[in-house]
């Protein structure tokens, strides 16, 4: 299965089918997702995930209410005539309590909701036929803090996360808690593997930054050598030639430590620049 249908599944399995507040909440957000189509005497919830499905089913019985079960493609479909019950359900949208808000946000995903793989990507959505339930889960989100983005194209209306701490944050509200220990331990499995990924460039980086400086500084030494000035230079500077021809992979540092009145990295530096400007003076022919 999917990391998107173990969460469904983990969420759909919660045992509070008694509470007939929480199913009314959890419906409404199931009927107010894009999935849900609203025809003019009918609604049709249409998934192809049997989670969802299921759990469906048992809302639409706990609740009394009338649906025919049908099959369409490898879809699963719940055909709901309209009445004055069915239209009751709207009305909760202004409740405030937040385990009702929870139950409507928790069907909004059951109804529409998927999410990406994390070891691909962070990325959760909900699909929505109209901007305003859009918005309004959005801001029911918002109110616990959670960020999401909506997105309106020709098609559809998209609420998504791609945040891996904001998408963490909503599986928690949703009561996923398998789920939320399951996408944390990747996400921080992640974040090991791309923190050792770039400290070993950046160690690459140095190394190789150690490298070309001390190829031009050898160079430098060499050029002196060649045209027999070499043991003109100041004692000084003879050291710490000598060491960097002997050490070529040693950084300024251990240079330093290496002489035998040890001196800093920007002392080692200064010696070095002090042998290039000679050898740039020697090609010049000053």
């Amino acid at each position: 299965m999917s990391f998107s249908s173990d969460i469904k599944e983990e969420i759909t399995k919660v045992n509070n089918l008694k509470n007939l507040q929480i199913l009314e909440a959890e419906f409404l957000g199931y009927i107010l997702t894009g999935n849900t189509l609203n025809n003019n005497d009918k609604l049709e919830f249409v998934t192809e995930n049997e989670f969802n499905i299921e759990r469906f089913y048992k809302i639409l019985f706990n609740l009394n209410i009338d649906y025919e079960p049908s099959i369409r493609g490898k879809a699963y479909v719940a055909t709901i005539r309209k009445n004055e019950t069915l239209e009751k359900y709207m009305q909760i949208k202004t409740d405030s309590k937040q385990e009702i808000q929870k139950a409507i946000v928790k069907g909004a995903f059951l109804g529409a909701g998927s999410i990406v793989d994390p070891n691909k990507q962070y990325h959760l959505e909900i699909i929505f036929e109209e901007k305003n339930n859009a918005e309004y889960i959005l801001n029911i989100c918002n109110g616990f803090g959670i960020t999401l983005k909506l997105l309106e194209n020709k098609r559809k209306i998209y609420l998504y996360i791609k945040d891996g701490e904001e998408i963490s944050k909503f599986l928690a509200l949703i009561g996923a808690n398998k789920g939320v220990l399951n996408f944390e331990d990747i996400r921080l499995t992640k974040e090991i593997k791309n923190n050792v990924n770039r400290l070993v460039n950046c160690e690459t980086a140095n190394l190789n930054k150690i490298v070309n400086a001390s190829v031009n500084q050898i160079n430098d030494i060499k050029l002196i050598k060649k045209l027999k000035k070499f043991d003109e230079l100041p004692e000084y500077l003879k050291q710490i030639a000598i060491l960097r021809i002997e050490n070529p992979d040693a950084s300024l540092k251990t240079l330093g430590e290496m002489l035998e009145k040890p001196i800093g990295k920007s002392g080692v530096n200064h010696r070095l620049q002090k042998i290039h400007e000679i050898a740039e003076e020697l090609k010049l022919g000053k």
